[in-house]
């Protein structure tokens, strides 16, 4: 249609979605958000019907990025889940030394605002915290250990995982997370070790 402006709406989805990373939800106003997708506020509110709408279509974006990394490294070792929890912490690595990218994780830093969020988009991040553990609790079924063990290792990975993302926002040097990384390792090759004893 002639003098309508034209834009590709998954490259201002990942223009915003690197606002509400960088900023959090609270402080991504719909100016920044503007400023970034190009878009004016009439545009945004047509396109994504309003702020918390367009966060969760940035929470689903940054899922469907970077969740079938971690699938595919929690999938690469099937039957050694000590291995598929260092892959996972690798392809984390990875994206947390990206330069490219804002530091921290984006559900991390939604999970930390979780009580400010509007509608259901709190119970949103609980819920793509609960496939995080899920996917994890699924690269440990190689192990004989009790499923309550099991239970138990998978959210343990998963807040070793959140705390990386929050401890890179602080700057902490890349061997201090890599060291983290390394210890969490250790307590799932030692903790299934005793399990299975």
């Amino acid at each position: 249609m002639s003098g309508r402006k034209q834009f590709d709406v998954d490259t201002a989805l990942d223009q915003a979605m690197r606002v509400f990373w960088q900023r959090g939800y609270a402080e991504a106003s719909l100016d920044a958000l503007g400023a970034a997708t190009g878009l004016g506020r009439g545009s945004l509110y047509g396109t994504f019907g309003s702020k918390d709408a367009l966060f969760r279509r940035c929470l689903d974006r940054y899922v469907s990025t970077y969740g079938p990394r971690f699938d595919q490294a929690l999938a690469a070792h099937p039957g050694d889940p000590v291995r598929a929890v260092e892959a996972f912490f690798d392809v984390v690595l990875a994206r947390i030394a990206d330069p490219s990218v804002p530091a921290g994780c984006l559900i991390a830093q939604s999970a930390a605002q979780a009580p400010m969020l509007k509608g259901d988009n709190g119970a949103h991040v609980r819920v793509l915290l609960d496939k995080q553990r899920r996917r994890v609790r699924a690269a440990l079924e190689g192990s004989s250990a009790d499923p309550d063990v099991l239970d138990e290792l998978a959210t343990f990975v998963i807040a070793v995982n959140q705390s990386l993302a929050v401890l890179s926002r602080a700057s902490t040097p890349d061997t201090e997370l890599r060291g983290v990384a390394r210890l969490a390792c250790r307590t799932v090759a030692d903790t299934l070790a005793r399990a299975t004893s």
